[in-house]
This record gives C-alpha cells, structure tokens and sequence, in this order.
C-alpha cells in the first residue's frame, strides 16, 4: 500500500512538472485548452439566456457561431502564415488561439441578441474574425505589440463591434413583455457568469510564456473584489434594498476584463484588487448612466448590457496598463513617449477598426436579402424553432 502511494504520488509531482515545463516553453496544455472552451461553450452560452423566450436560441446559435468561427479562425491563421512566411505553431495552441478570438464574436452578438436570424449571425461572425485577425496584423506586426497583449484586445474589439452593428436595428418597444426575464432564465444565466468566473484565471493567462503564475492569481483577487463590489453596490443603488441579478451578471466579470491585459506585470495583489473594484463601480454605475442617457440618445440598444460589462472595463484595462507599463519602465526606457503611444495606439486602432467594420456590417446584414426580422417577432425562439407541445392535438 504503502509503494502504491508513492508511486501515486511520484506520478502526479512528475505531472505537474511536465505541465510546467510545457507551459514555460509556450505550449498550450490540454487543461488550459478545455478551461478556454468551456468558457466559450458553457460560459457564454448560459450567460446569454437570460431573456425568457430566446433560451433555445441563445445557446443553440451560440454553439453554432463558435463551431463555425473556430475553424474560420483556424484558416485565417494558417492563410497569414503562408503569406507571411511565419513558423507554424503547436495545433493545440492555434486553436485555443481561435477559440479566444471567438469571445469577441460572442460578446458582439449579446448587443443584437434576439434581433437577428441565424444567417445574418453567420455573417456577422465571419465579418468579425477576419477583421479581429486584421487589426491583430497591425498590432503584432507594425506597432510590435505582444501577441497576448492583442489577443487582449478581444473584449474591446467585440464590444465596440456589436454597438456597431446594433446601430442598424430598430429599438424594440420599451413595453414588449418579451425582452424580459424569470428567474429560471436568470438562474441559467447566472450559472453562465459563474462559469466565466471560474475560468476567467485560465482565459487570461492561456497564451502567456512567461509569468503565467501571476497572471492567475491577480486575475483572481481582482474577480474576487469585483464580485464583492458588484454586491455592495447592487445593495446600495437598490431603492427596496435587495440585490439585483442584472447588476450580478454584469459586475462580477469586470475585474476579469481589466486585468487582461496587464495581469502578468501587476507585482502586487492590491493593484490587482483595485482595479477589480473600480472596474465593477464602472459596471454598475455605467449601467444606469449609459441605458438612460447614452444609448437612447445615439439610438442604440445594447440587449445584453456589453458595452458596460466588456467595453468599459477593457478601456479601463488598456489604460491601467499603460500606467503600470511607465510605473515599471520609465527610468529604464530611454523613450518614455514611445512607452506610453505604442500601447494607447493599439487599443485605438483596435476601437476604431471595431466601429468602422461593425457599421459596414450592420449595413450589410440589414439587406433585404437577409430579410431581416420586424420587431414584433423580436426575442422569439418559436420563429426559429420547433415546439411540439405547442402543436395542435398534441
């Protein structure tokens, strides 16, 4: 017994020796691989059924788009590196690479759910990719940003993209009973959130060399402050004093979100934890702010609330990190304005290529040809799918 409980554990010190080794050479290991994709699958598909008609269509298109944008992805790269002549990498590693790249898809379509069918939600998402990988291009290759750091970029990139496209669709009606909730729904979308939360720690550190240790933990403690901070304020800015679920699914991910980009150069977990506070104060309050003066006066509607859960927090991220990048840098770097442009060039170009292909999408989707839902049949799964207990004589 005794021998066998040594071997048992000589075997898991060696495992756990292997997976370091790995992860220090660059290789994606298959844990962090299924942490990613479960996130994607699991993660956002739940976190998107929240609306109490469209629970079929919420997860059914959601597994569809990301099936089908990780192999365009996989191609994407494959093409950039037979043009480019670059190295091919471990076929793990690319298609966790792909199925990150997919989480700006994802977080794009929240802005229309239940207000496009299924074709235009193809298009959207290969129009997306490809323009995801293109401003990846120009920051990897001309303004020599870190792949990671870019792949970073994945949050703002799909916010801004989906408020793009949901510029084109109408508003539906602020009395429709459809574009609500239950609390089944809200139970379901809440265990999507806790999904996330989970993995979030992998999700920013997967593609990481060097640093993936702190890239965990302070990608922990600024969840973790952020979803105490979700509470509290939830509680606070309540008139009967309760808690609110809307304000839950939307704040606790939002430390997550900022740190991504500078979770690996954070040296102190109080940094970490300050930005997961203000990150989730933004969410909170942002909400209010942007849904009552914002959106209705550049007459947008954001269904899934992304522009304060993703793009607000990955603004506040991609600054962080430039402070942070001086903080660190500025008495060995002989160009301090060098230091500071590179980084806020690089979230610019990715908002601005964002915004402008998410426009000439939402244009293209909203042709005829693509023959576009009426806003009566807004957040409607039975315009898509088959329900046999409404038939009649069933």
């Amino acid at each position: 017994m005794n021998n066998k409980a040594s071997e048992s554990r000589h075997c898991s010190m060696l495992s756990a020796y292997l997976c370091e080794v790995l992860a220090c050479e660059g290789v994606v290991v298959l844990q962090t691989f299924q942490d990613v994709n479960h996130m994607v699958i699991f993660g956002f598909g739940f976190l998107l059924t929240f609306l109490k008609r469209y629970g079929f269509s919420s997860t059914g298109f959601n597994l569809l788009i990301i099936v089908l944008g990780v192999q365009c992805s996989v191609l994407i790269e494959d093409l950039l590196v037979l043009l480019l002549q670059r190295d091919y990498e471990d076929g793990l590693k690319r298609i966790t690479k792909a199925a990150v790249s997919m989480t700006a898809v994802v977080i794009s379509t929240g802005a229309v759910l239940g207000k496009t069918n299924p074709v235009q939600l193809i298009l959207m998402a290969v129009v997306e990719i490809i323009a995801f990988h293109m401003s990846r291009l120009i920051n990897t290759t001309f303004l020599q940003v870190l792949d990671n750091i870019s792949m970073m970029h994945v949050h703002l990139f799909g916010a801004y993209f989906g408020l793009a496209v949901s510029s084109h669709f109408s508003e539906p009606s602020p009395r429709t009973e459809k574009n609500a909730s239950t609390p089944k729904s809200d139970l379901l979308s809440m265990l999507g959130t806790l999904f996330l939360w989970v993995f979030w720690p992998s999700f920013n550190s997967v593609l990481l060399v060097e640093d993936k240790t702190k890239a965990i933990y302070n990608t922990y403690f600024a969840l973790a402050v952020s979803a105490v901070t979700a509470f509290v304020l939830s509680l606070l800015t309540a008139k009967d004093g309760k808690f609110r679920m809307t304000d839950i699914h939307s704040a606790v991910l939002a430390g997550g979100v900022t740190v991504g980009h500078a979770a690996h150069i954070i040296e102190y977990p109080w940094i970490a934890m300050i930005l997961g506070l203000l990150a989730s104060g933004i969410a909170v309050l942002g909400s209010y702010c942007l849904q009552r003066c914002l959106h209705p006066a550049l007459k947008i509607h954001d269904t899934s609330g992304i522009h304060f859960t993703f793009g607000l927090p990955g603004v506040l991220g991609a600054l962080a990190q430039v402070v942070l990048l001086v903080l660190k840098d500025w008495t060995n770097s002989p160009r301090l304005d060098y230091l500071v442009m590179i980084p806020i060039g690089a979230f610019c170009l990715t908002i601005s290529v964002a915004l402008i292909t998410g426009f000439i999408t939402g244009l293209i989707v909203n042709l005829k040809l693509f023959k576009t839902i009426p806003v009566s049949k807004y957040f409607e799964d039975q315009f898509y799918w088959e329900f046999p207990h409404l038939a009649v004589g069933f």
